[in-house]
C-alpha cells in the first residue's frame, strides 16, 4: 500500500507543480519583457540564476535554507529569551516551539510539510525554465501584429491580453511539452527532499534485506520493481505525448505557423 500511495504522491506532485510552475513562468516571462527596469531585471535574474544552478544542488540547498529560515523567524518571534547561539558548529538549534513542524505533531503533518516544500522547490526550478520558454515565445509573436493593434488604439494591456497571450501558446507548447517530460523524469528527486516516492519504495520492497520489513525476507526482487517503474514512466510519457500532440493540433488550427499551414494543405 505504501508503494501505491507513493504513486499517488507523484501524480499529486505533477498535478500541483505543473500549473504552479507555469504560473511562475508566465510571471517571470512577463516581468523579463517589462518596460519597468527593476521588474525586468528581477525577471531576468530569476531566469538566469535558477537555470544556472544544477537541479540537485538547488534542491538540496533551497529546501535546507527555506526550512532553517522559517525556523529562524519563528525562533526570534516565539523564543525571545533564548540565550544560546543558534549556530553551534554544524548544528542548527532552535527552541522546540520554533520547530517546523512541531516535534509532537502527527506524522501526516510532517509528511504534508515535506511535500509542500517539494512542490515549492519543483515549481521554482521548473518555473524558471518555463519562463525562458514563454519569454522566447513572446518574442516570436510577429511584431507587426502588435504594432497594428497599437495603431488601432489598443492599450498595452489589451494588446497583451488579446493579441500576444493567445498566440504565445502556439510557439511555447513544444518547449513546455519537453519541460513536462523533464518534470516527469525529475520526480525521483523527491527522495532527496525526504518524500518517500515510488523509487524509494521500489528499492525498499524489492531488496532482500530491508529496514522496515525484516519479518518477511525474500530474494532480491528489485529488478522486477524497477522494471515496473520503467513501464510506468514509459506509459506515462507516451500518454503525455499523445495529449500534447492533440493540443498542438488544436492550437495551431488556422494559425499562420508551420503547423497551421500543414493542416491547411491537408484540408
Amino acid at each position: 500500500m505504501n508503494l501505491y500511495w507513493s504513486v499517488l504522491t507523484v501524480l499529486a506532485l505533477l498535478a500541483i507543480t505543473a500549473p504552479a510552475a507555469l504560473l511562475l513562468g508566465f510571471g517571470g516571462a512577463s516581468a523579463a519583457r517589462s518596460r519597468f527596469a527593476p521588474l525586468r531585471w528581477a525577471g531576468q535574474t530569476y531566469i538566469a540564476v535558477v537555470r544556472g544552478i544544477p537541479d540537485i544542488a538547488f534542491f538540496l540547498f533551497f529546501v535546507i535554507a527555506l526550512d532553517q529560515g522559517i525556523e529562524y523567524l519563528r525562533h526570534k518571534a516565539l523564543c525571545p529569551g533564548w540565550d544560546q547561539p543558534i549556530r553551534q558548529g554544524n548544528d542548527f538549534i532552535v527552541c522546540q516551539a520554533a520547530k517546523m513542524p512541531l516535534g509532537n505533531a502527527p506524522q501526516w503533518i510532517h509528511e504534508t510539510y515535506g511535500f509542500a516544500l517539494a512542490v515549492l522547490t519543483f515549481a521554482i526550478v521548473f518555473g524558471a525554465f518555463a519562463a525562458n520558454v514563454l519569454y522566447g515565445a513572446m518574442r516570436a509573436v510577429p511584431r507587426a501584429q502588435l504594432e497594428t493593434a497599437e495603431a488601432y488604439g489598443m492599450s498595452q494591456r489589451q494588446i497583451f491580453r488579446r493579441i500576444l497571450v493567445p498566440q504565445v501558446w502556439v510557439y511555447a507548447l513544444p518547449g513546455l511539452g519537453n519541460l513536462w517530460m523533464v518534470l516527469i523524469k525529475a520526480t525521483p528527486l523527491l527522495f532527496l527532499l525526504g518524500v518517500e516516492d515510488i523509487v524509494y519504495w521500489a528499492r525498499e520492497l524489492g531488496g532482500s534485506k530491508t529496514t522496515r520489513f525484516t519479518d518477511y525476507p525474500h530474494p532480491d526482487w528489485r529488478i522486477w520493481y524497477f522494471l515496473a517503474l520503467l513501464v510506468f514512466y514509459l506509459a506515462f510519457t507516451r500518454v503525455s505525448e499523445i495529449v500534447l500532440a492533440r493540443l498542438m493540433t488544436r492550437l495551431t488550427y488556422g494559425q499562420a505557423t508551420t503547423g497551421g499551414e500543414a493542416q491547411r494543405k491537408l484540408v
